[in-house]
């Protein structure tokens, strides 16, 4: 019976082929001899006595490493060089010379050649030449695979940036039906606004209105913007406003409403949260803080290091001893809600005059930090 614990043989492990090495000089008995010497060390060599023969044999047979004598009668070493080096996937050549010429050398390695040995029939020849094919080949060997490693790095940066690109698109279709349907709803709410005779049913449908109005906003951006992932927060609330400004000579003439804003990217969950929170606020203040109507109401967004400060301020009536911020509100109930989402309560500064509604947050969220 087998042991079954027995190593069994895998072809992974079989021992490399020998290294195929053609060896063109004109020299058939030096030629004979590294045949001889290098097969005992386990290379297969292939002799071609001319520049012509070892071109011939190259069309017709592989190679791992070919060794090419300079001086040879007709076509010479260097010019069976540059026509090897024309060849497609050449094998490296190592260049073989008597000459003990530098220059002759470095024009080989200038030509192309991966490596130089000056002949010399000696014992220590062989042993440069079998040095020489191995580093060679070697070399070839890793240059290939760094090409490989480039190509597959390329094919995956074109995989990766045309899925970025069609994730791009497919979110901005989104974000540009999102934001239709919510303008859809705003005019619905805005008609159905007009038709009532109930004050206290339009100011519902108003404020509806103006809190969808605001989710809209961020997704129209989302979609005229180059960046998906962000939103320019100072622009958005900016817009808001705008449109708030409009409702306030429209319904409180006298209500001016200014803002002072850093530049300011944030993630589109915490932006719709911060623009919900602003148009609560400003409409608040415009509706309370000036009963005889007429009044500043200023909006302040600025970045202090990591964090966000975010304040709504007026010079009004204040707010009330004996109900400081405990209004229970469908307006409150939202602010506190989405100062949640932003991890902060909204806080009040003291004042002789006026309110000032405070958010501070980081402006990094911590659940994707």
């Amino acid at each position: 019976m087998s042991d079954p614990l027995a190593v069994q043989p895998d072809a992974a492990s079989a021992p490399p082929p020998p290294l195929r090495v053609l060896y063109v000089d004109d020299d058939p008995a030096l030629g004979r001899l590294v045949q001889r010497q290098l097969g005992r060390l386990g290379f297969e060599v292939v002799p071609a006595f001319s520049g012509e023969d070892g071109l011939a044999r190259l069309g017709t047979e592989r190679f791992d490493v070919v060794a090419l004598d300079h001086y040879m009668p007709g076509q010479d070493g260097m010019a069976t060089l540059r026509a090897i080096r024309a060849l497609e996937n050449a094998p490296p050549v190592v260049y073989v010379t008597g000459a003990q010429d530098g220059r002759l050398a470095v024009a080989a390695l200038k030509a192309g050649a991966a490596d130089y040995v000056v002949k010399e029939v000696q014992a220590d020849f062989i042993e440069l030449l079998r040095a020489a094919f191995v580093l060679a080949v070697e070399q070839v060997r890793m240059r290939r695979a760094h090409e490989a490693a480039e190509a597959e790095i390329r094919a995956a940066r074109d995989r990766f940036e045309a899925l970025a690109a069609e994730r791009a698109l497919l979110l901005r279709e989104m974000n540009h039906r999102v934001g239709n349907s919510l303008q859809i709803i705003v005019s619905l709410l805005n008609v159905q606004a007009g038709a009532t005779e109930d004050p206290r049913v339009k100011e519902a449908l108003n404020s509806a209105r103006n809190r969808v109005s605001a989710v809209a906003q961020v997704h129209r951006r989302l979609y005229t913007s180059d960046q998906i992932a962000t939103v320019a927060l100072d622009q958005y609330i900016g817009s808001l406003l705008d449109d708030l400004q409009v409702s306030a000579h429209r319904e409180h003439g006298g209500i001016t409403l200014t803002y002072d804003a850093d530049p300011i990217h944030i993630d589109p969950d915490r932006g719709v949260a911060l623009g919900i929170i602003a148009t609560e606020l400003v409409i608040n203040a415009m509706k309370y803080a000036y009963p005889d109507g007429e009044g500043p109401v200023r909006v302040k967004l600025k970045r202090m290091g990591d964090r966000l400060d975010f304040t709504v301020e007026d010079d009004g009536a204040g707010i009330s001893p004996e109900k400081p911020a405990t209004s229970t509100g469908l307006g409150n109930r939202i602010v506190k809600a989405m100062s949640m989402k932003l991890g902060c309560e909204p806080t009040f500064d003291p004042r002789e005059r006026g309110t000032c509604v405070r958010l501070t947050f980081r402006l990094a969220d911590r659940g994707k930090a």
